[in-house]
Order: structure tokens, then sequence, then C-alpha cells
């Protein structure tokens, strides 16, 4: 085990609106599940908020970040995890959707300016890359401090990360209303170089703003999800620019704009886009290439309004629209179906922790987590008409992230640790 000291082992609450700290329930409606089974809980994972999976060889190794920092369960028996190592950060903030390399063994931490008692005016953001080509002994290989920090993705197989949000800090540009993307090579882990200039600016309809997650889809776009909606962009290649309509190579620090948008306000009227996902096989009448699965993150008053799963059409994107948005000419794409946890069966009346969060997909089945109202498992074999077909919702449910992994589900709950979850329809 390793401990980084110098940290205070409080935990700052989220201070900007579209991502308030859940807190954990303390009263409403028992837990409700239909059509899942519980196969296990692993408590000493409280805090937990994302999760990722590294093999070596013949050996299947879950990493689970989150507010201790990162525990690595062996899972020789997928339904009983074996913890075999711990990397000791307390207070550690936020690592959702932490990213591995597979190759290198590495895991990519981000370090919000909210973590070790921080916030986003003055506190400090950066990536810790940890060695973990030996699970039993995590060690962080180096660190560096980012202008942004709230999540790190994987870039050109893990190359480069690129690291976005949260709301600017005070030394940032007064127009900014979040921070936007900042590119980190990382061909030399141990000596990690941030690229000074920003990317992915002027996105919520010609306003830089807060970039939250991005997701690669299987074709390398790079997908930008934050603050005025979704944008696409390729990382390697020589491609067509649509802004411009000239041929250029695209790079992780210069990428080329491929296709998105915002999305309309009558389908999600925060305007913020927590992570995406975008299918490019097959799918009946759908070209699943031209479809964009969202979540929404906001909480409000009551469940009505809060965040929902979006699925958009990116047609009518491919040439730019989406950088060519403005408050008078906005961009929007057209919405193909839509669902919220609100009022759903298995939900709980009494709560109004609701909003949408992360998501995976196999097949035509995703399964997403909303937080209070546990974790969903949705038919999209209709992508107009996403169809309940199970849930879990424990009565202490904070559900952040659930992840498909060798036909099994494991969910990070942030108050339950890891629930580990079967599907049986």
């Amino acid at each position: 085990m390793l401990t980084v000291g110098s940290v205070a082992p409080a935990i700052a609450c989220e201070d900007v609106p579209h991502h308030a700290a859940p807190q954990a329930k303390v009263a409403g409606a028992p837990e409700a599940i239909k059509n899942v089974k519980l196969l296990a809980n692993l408590p000493e994972a409280q805090g937990a908020i994302s999760i990722s999976f590294l093999q070596y060889g013949w050996r299947d190794v879950m990493m689970v970040s989150g507010e201790f920092g990162l525990k690595a369960y062996d899972l020789a028996n997928p339904a009983k995890p074996k913890l075999v190592g711990e990397l000791n950060l307390p207070g550690m903030w936020e690592t959702e959707n932490t990213e591995v390399d597979q190759k290198r063994k590495l895991v990519f931490l981000s370090r919000d300016p909210r973590a070790f008692g921080g916030n986003t005016h003055t506190g400090e953001s950066g990536i810790y890359v940890v060695d973990a080509s030996k699970p039993e002994n995590l060690n962080v290989l180096s660190y560096v401090k980012v202008p942004t920090g709230h999540t790190t993705s994987c870039i050109n197989e893990c190359k480069y990360v690129w690291t976005g949000g949260p709301a600017k800090a005070d030394d940032q540009p007064a127009d900014w209303g979040g921070r936007p993307i900042f590119v980190t090579d990382m061909r030399d882990p141990r000596h990690p170089k941030v690229n000074p200039n920003p990317i992915e600016l002027a996105r919520n309809d010609g306003k830089t703003d807060y970039v939250h997650d991005v997701q690669v889809d299987e074709m390398g776009i790079a997908w930008a999800s934050g603050r005025g909606g979704v944008r696409g962009y390729w990382t390697d290649g020589v491609h067509k620019d649509p802004t411009t309509g000239k041929f250029r190579k695209a790079t992780a620090v210069n990428p080329v704009p491929y296709a998105g948008g915002g999305l309309s306000e009558l389908t999600a009227p925060s305007k913020f886009m927590h992570n995406s996902y975008r299918p490019i096989d097959g799918h009946g009448r759908w070209g699943r290439s031209d479809l964009l699965f969202v979540t929404e993150e906001s909480f409000n008053d009551g469940c009505a309004t809060d965040g929902i799963l979006v699925i958009a059409s990116l047609k009518g994107s491919y040439n730019g629209e989406g950088w060519r948005s403005t408050p008078d000419k906005p961009f929007r794409l057209n919405t193909v179906g839509s669902w919220g946890v609100a009022g759903q069966e298995g939900s709980d009346p009494a709560s109004d922790d609701c909003s949408a969060h992360y998501f995976d997909v196999r097949g035509d089945v995703l399964v997403q987590s909303f937080y209070a109202q546990g974790t969903r498992f949705l038919d999209i074999s209709d992508p107009t008409n996403p169809r309940q077909i199970a849930y879990h919702r424990a009565a202490d449910a904070q559900s952040w992230q659930p992840v498909w992994h060798k036909g099994l589900v494991y969910v990070a709950d942030n108050a339950r640790g890891i629930d580990i979850l079967k599907l049986t329809v």
C-alpha cells in the first residue's frame, strides 16, 4: 500500500449547479429490484466513483477509483472480487470515468480542484499517473498540474489524455463559462507534458464552456460532452475539416471536427451533457453510426425535470454546423428518443435525487445509473422508445457508474461501494 501525504481527509462538496454532490439517503422507500440478482456488495469501496479493468494475460483485475484513491480487485471469481492492492489518497475527487492504458498498465486519475478540501476558485487540478504493472503494488509514477481536472480521457491509445472541467478558475478568462479541454502528452508517463493551448473552445453557441467528459468510439472519434452539447473529433489521420473545407492531419492537440452539436432545450433544458456513446454498427432501420446516446445531468426540485438519457441523430451535423452555432442562429441535433427515471416502475417517489449519470451498452441493453434511483436496464432496440426491463434500487443507493464486464454489471455506488449485478432476463 502507498499513502500520498499532505492531504486533508475531508472532501469539499460540489459548488457548481450542474453536479451537486448527492448525499446518502437516510430515509425513503424500501429497496426495489426486478429481473436483477445482486451477487455481491463490496462495502470497503464506499466512496467509489468509477470502475475500469486491466488484463494481465489470463488474469482479470478491476480498478476502482473514488474518494479513497484507487483499489485493485482480482476477479478470478467474478462474483467474489478479492482486494489485492490499494493506493490511498484520502479526499481525492473526482476520478469520474477513470481510464486505463492496457498496454503499459497505467491508470490516469483526474484531480479536481475540489480535491483534498480545495475549491473551484483556487484549488489545484491535475493528473496522477499510477503504475499498475503489479496490482498488489500500486504506485504514483508521476503527477502533473493541469488547468483542468474533473475528468481525464485516453486519446490515441493513451499516448495523450484530454482533461476537462470543472467550472472556471479565478485566473482563467472572464468570458469562459467553464474549463475546456487541455491536452497532456503521456508518451513518457514519468514526465507528462501539458500543452498550454486549450482545445474544444467556443462549444456553447460560440462561448467557451465546461467540457465534462470525453468518450472515444470504435472509429477513433473523440466525443466531448459538456455545457452546450456534444461534439466529435478525429484525433489521428488525414481528414476533411468541415469548418474550412480543406483536408489536414488530425492530432490530439489539433483535432479535426467530425460532427455533433447542441441538444434541443425541449429535451435537455439544462444544456449540460455529461457523457455520450456513439455505436457504429448497424441497427435495424437506424444507422447506428448516426445515433448519439447522451446523458443530461441536472438536479432540480422534484424528479420530473431532472437529467435524462437522450438519443439524438447526428444527421445534418457533418458539415460543421455545430461549430457555427450562435445564440442568434443556434444549431441543435434532432432528438430521436429519451428516457427519464421520474415516475418509472421501481422509483422512490420520496426522493428528488434522480438525475441521469454514466451508462454502458451491451447489444440492445443499456444500463444506467440514476443516483438514488439506482441502476436501470433499458431495451434500446427501438431508439425512439427506450423501455425499462429491469432495475436495482437499494434503499441507500447512490449509483454513479455501471459497467458491463463478462456478462455481469459492476456498479460504482458512492454510498454502498461496489454492487455486482446479474441481469436475469
